[in-house]
This record gives structure tokens, C-alpha cells and sequence, in this order.
């Protein structure tokens, strides 16, 4: 059977989106865990490490940790919202507005507000 969808539909961009950042979201809970680590360590050890994690790279890697979690999320609410609600014309828009929310909060987390 052909897939009546091609792959570049948007639909099945924000299907590799969700994937993509599901992963790299599991390929980051070692670093967290490791972070967290150091809190258990001890006050001088946390310090060390907040000082290392004080420069222009991480600040931007985190920047991309946030996005990621709001791609996450905000694709998992669309694929809930094709489960629950069935198969709709607008789901161009609902995955345009999933990108949206996700760039809207990396730039929110980006100024600090």
C-alpha cells in the first residue's frame, strides 16, 4: 500500500520532530543525573560545577535543552489531540502552532522571563 502522505507532508515532519526530540531528551538525563550528582556531593562540589556550567556555550545548549522539551510536549499534546479529537483539515495548523509554542518558549527562557 503507498502512503498517501508524502514526506515532506508537515504532518510527518513534526512526527520525526516528536521522535527526535524524545531521544536527545533520553540522551540528556545521564548529564542531568551527573548535575544532580553533584548536588549530592556536597556544597563546594555544586559550586564547581555551576561555575563550569557559566558560559556561552552551555547557555545556548540549554537554551536548546528548553526548545526541545517544548517540541516535546507540544507535539505530544497535538499527536494527543489526533487520538482523541480524530483526523481534522487544520492539522497543518496545529502543527504549526506546536512549532510556535516550542520556539515561543526557548526565546521566553532565552530573555529570562
Amino acid at each position: 500500500m503507498i502512503d498517501p502522505r508524502p514526506r515532506s507532508h508537515p504532518t510527518y515532519l513534526a512526527f520525526l520532530v516528536h521522535r527526535v526530540s524524545g531521544l536527545l531528551l533520553a540522551l540528556f538525563l545521564p548529564l542531568h543525573f551527573w548535575a544532580l550528582s553533584h548536588a549530592i556531593a556536597g556544597e563546594a562540589a555544586l559550586d564547581g560545577f555551576l561555575r563550569w556550567t557559566d558560559n556561552a556555550v552551555l547557555k545556548a545548549a540549554e537554551t536548546a535543552l528548553v526548545v526541545l522539551l517544548a517540541a516535546h510536549l507540544a507535539g505530544g499534546l497535538r499527536v494527543l489531540a489526533l487520538e482523541f479529537l480524530g483526523w481534522r483539515a487544520s492539522q497543518k495548523t496545529l502543527v504549526a502552532a506546536s512549532a510556535g509554542v516550542s520556539l515561543a518558549a526557548g526565546l521566553l527562557f532565552l530573555l529570562n522571563l
